[in-house]
């Protein structure tokens, strides 16, 4: 009877938990297909690159081609050691709405991209600034699209959720636990609140006044930070300016990694960020990182365990723990199922999911120790270490 307690316990806990999850992201506001504006105020496009042979053409190409008819693209080629310089020098050539710029050494203070992006900035002309990170790729009506819903929301920084690349199994299998547990950390509905201090922003794809740009101090108001998107959204939410968060899937794309090792070294770094400030926020990392590795070892086992147990004579208590672990597999396979669905992933790789989350739960251990222990992490040839 006590392993049949525990076993309903846990089918309850789960199930509340797997809803909880699964309904914290709210991206009520949606970016849909517009026409150019008849009265366009510029717009510079502003792309930090550093190292971005495999994405550059195609990002550039698709900022370039815009249907809206009054933009600029500025490349800032932050240091570049690959072909990165000599693709954009060729794209050069051939557009001149292109302006590409080579960035100065990295000063003491700064981090990497708020300083590339503050130097694109500083010679950007336009009434509004967006920021792109290189590896998104735009419909040809992004800018259109993007800019009519900032009016119609009166947003003075708006920014989108790009849809998410995914081609490889690992991709397909983190990538979406990791989306999900973001959308617990940051709900789409706070932050477009206006009322509460919850402040988030996708480097992807960010639009933002020059003028309030100008008010907050721009990038160098946030010159250390390496999520600078989050922190410059604070700067603009808590100045009491206007943040909007929206859907931008149908007009944005982005391939944040193509392999395993890449996802690692970025996410661990994305999550360090998030824990080296905040002591509290970091055993809430700890504990979600052992429930994330617990769950992934002991799902597959609990029915596992049943069917054991009711071989040796557990009668109708242990055919009840079966049950209970194959429905509550179903409601979890379920729900992922969905969530991939929306992603463009296969169904199947819902079956993944205890292996996703382990790697996730591995990963969040690996960047709080870095945190502990004060190790810091590279990102993109550069160290970055708690201050």
């Amino acid at each position: 009877m006590t392993w049949l307690i525990l076993s309903t316990v846990l089918f309850l806990g789960g199930s509340i938990i797997i809803y909880w999850l699964h309904n914290q992201y709210h991206l009520d506001i949606a970016v849909e297909p517009a026409p150019p504006p008849s009265n366009a105020p510029l717009i510079s496009v502003c792309i930090p690159a550093r190292n971005e042979e495999r994405n550059i053409r195609a990002c550039v190409e698709a900022a370039l081609a815009q249907d809206y008819p009054n933009l600029e693209v500025i490349v800032l080629d932050d240091r570049s050691t690959d072909s990165t310089h000599e693709i954009l020098r060729r794209l050069a050539a051939q557009n001149d709405s292109l302006h590409v710029i080579s960035g100065s050494d990295l000063p003491a203070g700064w981090a990497g991209k708020p300083h590339a992006l503050f130097q694109a900035s500083a010679v950007a002309r336009g009434e509004w600034l967006c920021f792109m990170d290189a590896d998104t790729f735009l419909t040809h009506d992004a800018l259109s699209s993007c800019h009519a819903k900032a009016i119609e929301t009166q947003a003075d920084m708006f920014t989108i959720m790009t849809f998410q690349i995914l081609g490889s199994f690992w991709e397909r299998t983190v990538m979406p636990l990791v989306m999900t547990a973001l959308s617990v950390g940051f709900s789409p509905r706070k932050v477009n609140d206006p009322n509460r201090r919850d402040a988030i922003a996708n480097g992807q794809f960010i639009l933002i006044k020059r003028s309030v740009y100008d008010a907050i101090g721009g990038h160098q108001s946030v010159k250390n930070s390496i999520v600078e998107d989050k922190a410059i959204s604070e700067q603009v939410k808590w100045n009491g300016h206007r943040l909007v968060v929206a859907d931008g899937m149908r007009v944005a794309k982005t391939r944040m990694y193509t392999s395993l090792p890449e996802m690692w070294e970025g996410w661990t770094k994305n999550i360090y960020l998030g824990l080296r400030d905040q002591t509290g926020l970091l055993w809430l990392g700890v504990f979600g990182a052992f429930l994330a590795v617990m769950a992934s070892l002991f799902l597959p086992l609990w029915p596992l365990l049943g069917l054991l147990w009711y071989s040796t004579g557990g009668g109708w208590m242990a055919a009840s723990v079966v049950v209970e672990a194959l429905v509550l597999w179903g409601y979890l396979i379920f729900m992922r199922v969905k969530v991939n669905s929306n992603m463009g992933i296969p169904a199947w790789y819902a079956l993944t999911t205890p292996l996703g989350a382990a790697v996730f739960g591995a990963m969040m251990f690996t960047s709080a120790w870095k945190v502990v222990s004060r190790k810091g992490v590279t990102w993109k040839g550069r160290v970055y270490e708690v201050n």
